[in-house]
């Protein structure tokens, strides 16, 4: 199947079912729309300047914008990857962008078909039964899942003794605040030696404690943020089920292991996918994104309404869900990053979504290879999609924090890596090559901090006062965060 017409169809048919007539009702003058009040009785006091002037003003200003279009963005746990420019040509079909969503389903089935579609194909990418497109981000998809954790204690009566979400110190960084939200306490579970969960001490926190309380979910990120998988993920799992818990999975870093393993096979009963990461939706800025929720089949009956149901030949929005969690987001979510990923996944099929992590993990622990001799890194050995290095020695030694590493990478037109994430390692500096860079841009990359580091020890103050090309240079951040001011 090809999949550019294919999808021309399907928007075609999405934005109207049937080819409809053009409408007949007339056009109504401006005024009898809005109101005399509203309208300008003047024209607005606009400068007058002439084309060329205007152009070049706002080509001048994107190209202060850093995009992984233009840049390396080596950001780790975030996956900031190429987006395939055919995911935006078939997310701007007319029969897509130009929906409402107050339409009737019988002008919208070409849209519900896809993501009917996508919902089945994100169930065989994670190994699970039944699936919801609605979560609008990462974030929202573990609000989703912690609410389905806590219904379906609580249809069991045990929502009252079910306080705590378990959540190892590797995992992904919302988690907390995600079960926090959600009414749940957070029981930290540390790492053991090899940077996974430790499962003596989880053994420990899916106990009875004193106060009564029992765990109501773990969450785990696998791989973890700090690059390892979880070899013990399914003993996690017996264990967290044995203790009559949910065990949650995170999808931040799905990119690593996509087409190769499966978070339901694991024992995972809920996750949440970032297909605004792993499935190639661009979103620096803090945006767009989508976070659908996938679950076991003994979840299934809590899931957000509406729904997506077929009656008699045709696809409907169904609210008749009677333990569903309820509505969780206006409409349904970011559906142009459904389209995308809905491209995306028919565009690389099976063998291409498994080659996909392939390169991921080949690409990471590539770029740890040639970094090791600057730094070292926090947890030796294999890494999967991202791995995290300690510049704690390093600042000993030379005053130069990685936080004035960072800033001094985008001096050498380079995005910073994430830093001081996970907080559990000193100086810490993650980083996430992801599959669609080049070998050329890794070198170039290394040889940029090899570069730094010797700056580092012959002109530190270079370093410690970076950048120094950017339109902008280095700000007081505490102070900036205090006392916000935004200016046009």
């Amino acid at each position: 199947m090809k999949t550019e017409p294919f999808l021309k169809e399907l928007s075609r048919t999405g934005r109207t079912g049937v080819l409809l007539p053009e409408s007949d009702v007339p056009e109504r003058p401006l005024c009898e729309l809005v109101g005399d009040e509203h309208l300008r009785t003047e024209g607005p006091n606009l400068p007058e300047v002439d084309q060329p002037t205007v152009i070049r003003h706002f080509v001048r200003l994107s190209q202060l914008n850093y995009s992984v279009d233009t840049h390396f963005y080596p950001l780790g746990s975030c996956t900031m990857k190429h987006n395939p420019k055919v995911n935006d040509q078939m997310a701007s079909l007319d029969g897509f962008a130009g929906l409402h969503p107050l339409q009737p389903s019988s002008t919208t089935q070409g849209i519900l078909r896809l993501m009917k579609e996508l919902e089945r194909l994100l169930c065989l990418i994670g190994g699970m039964d039944a699936c919801t497109l609605q979560g609008a981000g990462g974030a929202l998809g573990e609000f989703i899942g912690l609410l389905l954790v806590r219904a379906w204690h609580r249809q069991r009566r045990e929502e009252a003794s079910r306080r705590r979400i378990l959540v190892p110190d590797s995992a992904h960084g919302t988690n907390p605040a995600s079960a926090a939200r959600c009414g749940f306490r957070v029981h930290n579970v540390p790492s053991g030696p090899d940077g996974c969960i430790d499962v003596d001490r989880l053994k420990e926190a899916l106990e009875l404690q004193p106060d009564g309380t029992l765990p109501a979910a773990v969450m785990v990120t696998n791989p973890n943020t700090l690059g390892k998988f979880e070899r013990d993920i399914e003993k996690v799992a017996d264990l967290t089920h044995q203790a009559g818990a949910l065990l949650y999975y995170d999808g931040a870093n799905l990119n690593a292991i996509m087409g190769k393993a499966r978070p339901g096979d694991m024992g995972c009963d809920i996750m949440h996918f970032n297909l605004h990461k792993t499935f190639s939706t661009p979103h620096g800025g803090g945006g767009p994104g989508a976070g659908p929720v996938a679950v076991k089949d003994f979840l299934e009956p809590f899931l957000p309404v509406p729904t997506i149901e077929e009656r008699d030949g045709q696809l409907v929005l169904s609210y008749e869900k009677p333990l569903s969690v309820g509505r969780v987001h206006s409409f349904y979510g970011n559906v142009l990053v459904l389209v995308r990923a809905y491209t995306y996944i028919l565009s690389m099929g099976r063998t291409g979504l498994r080659k996909v992590s392939e390169d991921a993990v080949l690409n990471a622990n590539y770029l740890m290879s040639r970094l090791l001799r600057l730094f070292p890194v926090a947890f030796p050995g294999l890494c999967k999609h991202e791995f995290v290095l300690s510049l704690r020695e390093f600042k000993k030694t030379t005053g130069v924090r990685t936080w004035d590493v960072a800033k001094r990478l985008l001096d050498y037109g380079f995005y910073a890596p994430t830093v001081y994430f996970p907080i559990t390692v000193e100086e810490a500096m993650m980083v996430e090559p992801t599959e669609t860079e080049t070998k050329e841009t890794l070198d170039a990359f290394a040889d940029a901090l090899a570069q730094i580091v010797q700056e580092s020890l012959s002109n530190p103050d270079l370093v410690r006062t970076a950048p120094h090309t950017t339109p902008v240079a280095r700000l007081d951040e505490a102070k900036a965060a205090r006392e916000l001011k935004v200016h046009w």
